[in-house]
């Protein structure tokens, strides 16, 4: 059995766990399945708003996409999820990808 019948069988013993449609939307990027990913991606960010890996794994596939605009509003949504979960970590993470998108050096004098 391949991994994404393995997921999608663990998905019908316990819809509701998050790391589980994550888990089959990343799959679904790894085989480069545009639609399948994005279809993923969006049922996380809104069934699972508060799976915070979800979003800069989102914003990238975004990028490239070529959706630049979409990708930021991405990137600012798990910010903004990742600091009232008060996962510095994460936030971090979600801020500097944001920045390099915008061509912001993070060693630049402001």
């Amino acid at each position: 059995m391949d991994r994404i019948e393995q997921l999608k069988d663990f998905i019908k013993e316990t819809p509701q766990d998050p790391f589980l449609h994550y888990a089959l939307t990343m799959e679904y990027v790894k085989l480069g399945d545009i639609q399948k990913s994005r279809e993923g991606f969006e049922n996380m960010v809104s069934t699972y708003p508060d799976y915070v890996g979800t979003y800069y794994h989102y914003a990238k596939f975004l990028e490239k996409q070529n959706e630049k605009e979409s990708a930021e509003k991405i990137y600012e949504a798990g910010i903004l999820v990742a600091s009232r979960m008060r996962n510095r970590h994460a936030m971090g993470e979600l801020q500097s990808a944001l920045n390099l998108l915008r061509g912001i050096d993070e060693d630049d004098d402001y």
